[in-house]
This record gives structure tokens, C-alpha cells and sequence, in this order.
């Protein structure tokens, strides 16, 4: 490296056209689903007051933000999350918001922490919320879209599995076994690192928070269970027993929309986030060599602590960093970079505002047009065309355009025809005129 040549920051990505393609391509397929499903999208600043995330989060998050001090003296940050922005908005809204209100955005986050494969220091993310609705179907709906989010670039039930739990099941079973709710929180930390650590470092964790070895045990057996199973142990009657209901109508939905392949009971998954308060889902490749690609749950709560509004709520965030490279690891990354419908191939330069009227008009028509802009011989125009990927070549020669006439050549299969010059600009002219040409 010479001394005068800068790099980018660590954790920062540069978007080269191959990689902003698969992030245009992952975007387009978010925002598809976004409007199938009815939600709209909002943004908000990518600077906000440090004290709606500490609020949240407690003054600990400050050594994960991008925080400093601004020339007005304000204590701000970059963004790392989207929830306490859309509690902020949706306050000034909601009063006046037909309910439940489905709003997504796709922001860009920042966290200060080490880089590693599937986590950077910058990353998009897709948060998709509903607010006002507490019925389970809600719940269904949100994980529905989640899943729908990645079957629109490829994956299938064979590449990822929606792991599903309940805040509210898993701390009626705590109580079933006799953990004081003192401790739920506690308890629910440790759970959140059972599958990475392992039981063994988790039973420490357990006694800290005041939980002995036997029942540890009993809690491990029981997080294991399929949730028929886990009824039939420690059900009966009350507020385990009203939790699995409302969980198991939520897995009823998603069979019922054809999702049953996708979801799994995993009491084992609670979130390591305190403010969930009912549904907790994560979306996971099926091998388990990444990372979590979506999280989220239900925080009914959570919008009254933060802006104010006391709505119930629901929603997730998938990164888009996790899913490229699950993307990659599938072969599902778009070969095509860009896509160059016509190449337009001048004989001499007296073709010229030939090639420049019949480019308007193919352009104004929606196609993607290329022509080369040095005249160069008809040979190098022929390979800048393949190199450019075109789908056909048009050819204006002297002969040609004196009948009014150009040469189309598939470059897939090489076959050539003449057409009428006028044609193709008139069927420009008709998209153009078109009503649909404007939407």
C-alpha cells in the first residue's frame, strides 16, 4: 500500500456493482413481499438522540454505538437498531393510524464491534412491525412474511427452519418449577446462551441466578421437549397451559397457509432481549453454519416505554449480511450483473442519428441500450456486445438504413432478421402512450 492510498474503515463495505446487484436484488425482493402483505414503507434518521437507545437498552449499549458528541452539544449516534426510531414515529402517528398498522423499512444500522464472518460494522436490515393486534394470528402473519422474505430469493423449507417459542410459555414453566419470578430474567439469559455454550457452563450461570442443580436438570429436560410433551409434564391447568393454546393456534395458521414445513417448537429459544413479551421466533439456515438471519417476537410493551403509545406489537429484523452469504452458499447470487436488452452496432458514422433516434426510443420503450460511443470497427462493436451481455445486436449499415431496415441478431442463437426501423420506434411510441407505461 503507498503511502497516500486511504482504505475503507474495518467493518465497512465497499458496494462494487456485483455487490450492490445482490443488494438491489435482495432489497427488490424485500420490498415485494412488504407490499403483498400490505405493509408500507417508512425511514427515519440515521442520527438520533443517544438517549432513546439508553432508554431502551440501559447505559451499557454505549460502548456498541457510534456515539459522540455534535457541534450543538447534543449527545447523539448512529443508529443501531430501528425500534426505538419507529416507537418515536409511530407515537406521532398512532392516534390517528387505522389499526393494526404494517409499516417496513430497510435501514442501514451501525454497531461498534468486531467484525466477523455474518456480523459487520454496518449492516441493512429488513424490520417489518404490526401494531394494534394481539390475536395470534398476528403473530402467524408476521413469521409468514418472515419466511415469505426469503422464499422470494430462492430459499425453501430444505434451506431454512422458522424456531419457534413464547416468553409467556417458557416463564409459566419456570414457575411450574418453582423459580421465583425475581429470577425469570436471569433465567432467561441463560437459556438464550444455552445452545452456544452448552449445559455444562450454563448450570453456572443457573446457580448465580439462584436456581440448584436438580432443578437445572428438570429445566434442561423440559426445554428439550416437543411442546405436546412439555404439556403433558408440566401443563395441567393456568398460565402454561393458556400459553401453549395461544402458541399452538399460531403454528395452526402457519400450517393452514401452507408454512408448516418452515416452523419448529424450540422452547430452548426466549430472545435474549428483555423486552419481548409473548411469540419469540429465529429464522436459521437448516446446516447451522451461520448466524440467526431474522429475529423477532412480540413486545407489547415496549412502544408505551419508548414513545409513549400504549399499543401491543410484533415484529422482526433480518440482516442482509447473513443472507447474502447464505445466498452464496445455495448458488442463489444472480449470475447477471446487468442486463443489456439491445447494442445497437453502427457500419460507418453516417448511421449515427440513426443509432441516437432508435436508442431514444428503445430506452423511452423500457429496454436497456448500449452503443458504442468511439465508432470503432463493426468487429470490436461485435465484442463489446458479448461482452456487455447483450440479448441482441441491431445493425445499421448504409444499405440497411437507406430501406429503412435494420439487422437483428439474437446473440444467444445467432439468428438474424431485418425490421422495419419504424417499427421498432413505433412500438416505443405505443408503450410510451400506454396507460400501464406510467405506473
Amino acid at each position: 500500500m503507498s503511502s497516500g492510498e486511504i482504505r475503507g474503515l474495518p467493518g465497512f463495505r465497499d458496494f462494487f456493482p456485483e455487490a450492490f446487484a445482490l443488494r438491489r436484488h435482495i432489497f427488490s425482493a424485500w420490498r415485494r413481499v412488504g407490499a403483498r402483505y400490505g405493509f408500507t414503507e417508512y425511514d427515519g434518521p440515521p442520527l438520533e438522540p443517544l438517549e432513546l437507545y439508553t432508554r431502551k437498552s440501559g447505559e451499557e449499549i454505549v460502548g456498541q454505538l457510534y456515539a459522540f458528541e455534535d457541534k450543538g452539544g447534543r449527545a447523539v449516534a448512529l443508529r443501531p437498531e430501528m425500534t426505538p426510531t419507529f416507537a418515536r414515529m409511530m407515537a406521532a402517528r398512532a392516534a390517528g393510524l387505522p389499526k393494526p398498522v404494517r409499516w417496513f423499512s430497510i435501514p442501514q444500522l451501525f454497531r461498534y464491534e468486531r467484525p466477523q464472518r455474518g456480523r459487520l460494522r454496518e449492516h441493512f436490515q429488513l424490520n417489518m412491525d404490526i401494531v394494534g393486534e394481539t390475536d395470534p394470528l398476528a403473530d402467524a402473519e408476521i413469521i409468514a412474511a418472515g419466511i415469505d422474505a426469503l422464499r422470494e430469493l430462492g430459499l425453501v423449507a430444505a434451506d431454512i427452519v422458522v424456531r419457534v417459542s413464547d416468553r409467556r410459555l417458557v416463564a409459566a414453566l419456570l414457575d411450574a418449577l418453582g423459580i421465583p419470578v425475581r429470577d425469570h430474567l436471569a433465567v432467561f439469559a441463560a437459556i438464550d446462551r444455552l445452545e452456544k455454550e452448552g449445559e455444562d457452563p450454563i448450570r453456572g450461570r443457573l446457580a448465580a441466578a439462584g436456581v440448584d442443580g436438580k432443578r437445572a436438570d428438570r429445566l434442561f429436560e423440559a426445554l428439550r421437549l416437543p411442546l405436546g410433551e412439555l404439556m403433558a409434564a408440566h401443563g395441567g391447568e393456568g398460565p402454561l397451559k393458556e400459553a401453549a393454546a395461544g402458541l399452538k393456534t399460531v403454528f395452526s395458521h402457519l400450517a393452514a397457509a401452507g408454512f408448516g414445513d418452515f416452523v419448529r417448537f424450540d422452547a430452548r429459544l426466549v430472545r435474549g432481549l428483555a423486552y419481548y413479551t409473548g411469540t419469540v421466533f429465529e429464522i436459521w439456515d437448516r446446516r447451522d453454519e451461520l448466524r440467526a438471519i431474522c429475529g423477532g417476537g412480540r413486545y407489547d410493551d415496549l412502544l408505551r416505554a419508548l414513545g409513549g403509545v400504549d399499543l401491543p406489537a410484533l415484529g422482526f429484523g433480518m440482516g442482509d449480511v447473513v443472507l447474502a452469504e447464505l445466498l452464496r452458499d445455495r448458488g442463489l447470487v444472480p449470475s447477471e450483473l446487468r442486463r443489456v436488452d439491445d447494442y445497437i452496432i453502427c457500419v460507418s458514422e453516417d448511421e449515427r442519428p440513426t443509432a441516437l433516434r432508435l436508442a431514444r426510443a428503445l430506452r423511452d420503450q423500457g429496454r436497456h441500450v448500449l452503443y458504442d460511443l468511439r465508432g470503432r470497427g463493426v468487429g470490436r462493436q461485435f465484442k463489446a456486445a458479448n461482452q456487455a451481455g447483450a440479448a441482441r445486436t441491431i445493425v445499421l449499415g448504409p444499405e440497411e438504413v437507406g430501406r429503412g431496415v435494420v439487422s437483428l441478431r439474437d446473440m444467444a442463437s445467432g439468428a438474424e432478421r431485418e425490421v422495419a426501423i419504424e417499427a421498432l420506434t413505433r412500438a416505443a411510441e405505443v408503450e410510451r402512450a400506454s396507460p400501464e407505461s406510467s405506473e
